[in-house]
């Protein structure tokens, strides 16, 4: 296994992204790095609404916020010492793939083989795809 001291890992609420959470506290733990747990709220659908009414958004972030503070939580009680969370707006393509990758210089992100959203994978591809592609970094994806 590389050394890998930046781990970013994306989280949606399924299941594959959990599995790929405990993938990244597994890598975490074993090469004393930095967990980077990221969470995308996708504002592509609320983008006119949004510069009206943030309405739309907040219930969203709040859910974000109660995910990625489980998900801390788990990595802690692993024996992560260094966890840190992001919510970001936007493509979840575009952010897991380049944005947060650079931004936080991921030497590695993980991600589930899929996520919740079956039928944007069905004609755009997956997430995890889209990283695979475009990221900066060794990706790793964890299937089911």
């Amino acid at each position: 296994m590389g050394n890998y001291q930046n781990i970013l890992v994306g989280v949606d609420g399924s299941e594959e992204a959990e599995k790929a959470l405990m993938k990244a506290i597994g890598i975490a733990v074993k090469c004393e790095g930095r967990l980077i747990i990221a969470h995308v709220i996708d504002t592509r659908a609320y983008a006119s609404n949004e510069h009206y009414d943030h309405r739309f958004i907040e219930p969203l972030e709040e859910k974000a916020k109660e995910l990625l503070q489980a998900c801390k939580e788990k990595a802690e009680q692993a024996g992560v010492e260094n966890v840190q969370t992001i919510i970001e707006r936007g493509s979840p393509r575009a952010a897991m793939s380049k944005m947060i990758a650079a931004a936080y210089e991921a030497d590695i992100v993980v991600a589930g083989a899929t996520g919740q959203n079956a039928v944007e994978r069905l004609f755009l591809g997956s997430v995890s795809e889209a990283i695979a592609r475009k990221a900066p970094c060794d990706v790793l994806i964890v299937r089911s």
